[in-house]
């Protein structure tokens, strides 16, 4: 809902005060219609609104073509400006879009009177309403019940405060939390730039993107800026780090890319840095680009690297990057065919040697045993791992070594999946468990086909709908000895809401839906919600885990880091 947001700052005082019934006369909305005010809309609306909104359907606020037909200019300025105080104010339209996309848009205030109008000139040029909505009587309305809570309350403790890297919520977009191995000091990922290693109980700067990369940008986008980072298992002796970051589009030709008729919005890299002393406080050394990968939009990008957490010294799988790359928000935008090809890298989480020279580039290795290696057709990635993916936000593995896959979704389902090498998961034909048409409504999903089998597609092994939350976070199967309540169990969360759930580890099975289940929590010993904690309707929550296999929850709307310490019945 950026989008609507990026309005509010638009009309004069007397004009939003006329509104409000404080006694200024009420003058009649207009318009920019100067070509040079529009274009700057267009870079303004890139920069501020796209992650939310485009103008052929629905994502995470509404499409906005004809929106300035549809409500007054000065109704959108007061909601771009400060849409928690036009709700509050029982404000009906403002009240549907809250209740439809269970979130709370940012408020907008920083934008100035003048940009805000450049944006509404420019969604003044977009008439073309998107295409109708499916009134097929075939579609599913409610894809799957609701989630129960499981009688258990989580004890978070405050653990510590990131510095604020930005003036307005979220205050600290931290995403990541991972112990270095050999130290085992936690370190934790701001993606406005800043890499954090946790020194005693204070979060000190170890890497800072925008000193170490000059074509470093943090935004336009959601996800965007400094995106992941992962050491390699052997980073005590090896000194090995890797990270990916955005950078402007076209900056340098990509190593992945389409057909240039195609809009490019940003750059992903990819980075290898071997560290001069691996134990030290701050990072020093020397980095090469591995691979950069072009992106139709500013969402659905590189969101995470890692290596697997089970691999031992020895296993194939040791050393082996796996790289998760999202459809960089083409379908939305009306590019389909991108993603869901063997032969192209978006929506695909890709698996590679690092130390290897055999890849297109010459760059980094394929390793020997990735799924499409030995296949003929010489058009496919040898890279792919397992492919037909939205969003694949992050990756854990289990105890029995089961390599899970969070997806966040389209307009309604938030999936599980077992992911397993060569195998296909369905985006964007297939939403969760049912068929959605790409070349339609992506927002409407249907029963799945009576050939289903011939599609050779595997589903999730646990999902829930838009009912109860908004945006799968990832999640870890809990292996650490403080909370015995806990063991079996995979514990995950949804972005938006900060409500934290969990599967039954044995209950995994390709095929079926494990059972979800809803914690309930307390806060530094007082029951409550994360969006009561922060004080924010979006909480924007990350799990992340230490070296001793212990449950970590930031939430970027404040910049809080909480450590989970314990577990009862709810009531005791």
């Amino acid at each position: 809902m950026k989008l609507i947001h990026a309005i509010s700052c638009l009309l004069p005082a007397a004009l939003i005060a006329a509104q409000s019934g404080c006694g200024v006369p009420e003058k009649k909305d207009s318009i920019s219609t100067d070509t040079t005010v529009v274009a700057a809309g267009a870079l303004s609306f890139e920069k501020n609104c796209r992650s939310c909104h485009n103008f052929r359907q629905d994502g995470i606020g509404p499409q906005l073509a004809g929106i300035t037909e549809k409500r007054p200019a000065s109704w959108i300025v007061q909601f771009v400006r400060n849409p928690a105080a036009l709700i509050a104010s029982g404000d009906k339209h403002a009240q549907e879009l809250h209740l439809k996309y269970k979130a709370m848009m940012p408020g907008f205030e920083s934008l100035g009177d003048r940009e805000i109008q450049s944006i509404v000139s420019f969604l003044h040029t977009q008439k073309q309403l998107a295409a109708n909505k499916s009134t097929d009587s075939n579609i599913v309305a409610d894809p799957y019940p609701p989630i129960p809570r499981a009688g258990i309350t989580l004890q978070l403790e405050s653990f510590l405060q990131i510095p604020a890297s930005a003036k307005e919520a979220p205050l600290a977009r931290i995403t990541k939390i991972a112990a270095q191995p050999g130290t085992g000091d936690l370190c934790i990922l701001d993606l406005n730039g800043k890499l954090y290693k946790v020194i005693g109980s204070k979060p000190v700067v170890y890497m800072d993107m925008s000193k170490l990369e000059p074509y470093f940008i943090p935004r336009p986008g959601l996800g965007s800026g400094f995106g992941s980072f992962a050491f390699h298992p052997g980073f005590k002796k090896n000194g090995l780090l890797y990270t990916t970051h955005t950078e402007r589009a076209n900056r340098t030709p990509a190593d992945f890319a389409y057909n240039d008729s195609i809009k490019v919005t940003l750059q992903w890299v990819l980075t290898e840095w071997k560290v001069n002393h691996p134990g030290d406080a701050v990072f020093s050394g020397q980095g090469r680009e591995l691979l950069r990968v072009n992106m139709v939009g500013d969402i659905h990008g590189v969101q995470e690297i890692c290596f697997n957490s089970r691999a031992q010294e020895g296993d194939n799988d040791y050393g082996m990057l796996y790289i998760c790359t999202g459809d960089g928000g083409s379908v939305e935008n009306g590019y389909p065919f991108l993603p869901h090809h063997k032969s192209r890298i978006w929506g695909t989480v890709i698996r590679i040697d690092p130390k290897g020279n055999n890849s297109r580039n010459k760059k980094y290795g394929i390793p020997a045993d990735n799924p499409f290696v030995h296949d003929a057709d010489t058009t496919i990635l040898k890279e792919i791992y397992c492919y037909g993916f939205r969003n694949p936000h992050r990756i854990s593995w289990t105890r029995k070594k089961q390599m899970l896959v969070y997806n966040i979704g389209q307009h309604d389902i938030e999936s599980i999946y077992l992911a397993k090498p060569g195998h296909d998961y369905g985006w964007p034909i297939r939403e969760g468990n049912f068929l959605i048409d790409p070349y339609a409504d992506i927002n409407a999903i249907y029963p799945l086909p009576a050939n289903d089998s011939a599609y050779h597609i595997d589903y999730p092994i646990a999902a829930y709908d838009h009912d109860e939350g908004k945006a799968i976070a990832g999640g870890y199967e809990y292996t650490g000895r403080a909370i015995a309540m806990l063991n079996n169990k995979i514990l995950f969360a949804d972005i938006p809401t900060g409500r934290i759930f969990y599967i039954e580890a044995n209950a995994i099975q390709p095929g079926q839906m494990a059972p979800i289940k809803a914690f309930d929590l307390a806060i530094n010993g007082k029951p409550q919600t994360l969006v009561d904690a922060c004080g924010n309707e979006r909480v924007e929550i990350r799990l992340g885990e230490d070296a001793a296999g212990e449950i970590y929850v930031m939430t970027k709307a404040d910049g809080k880091v909480y450590k989970l310490t314990g577990a009862k019945k709810t009531g005791q």
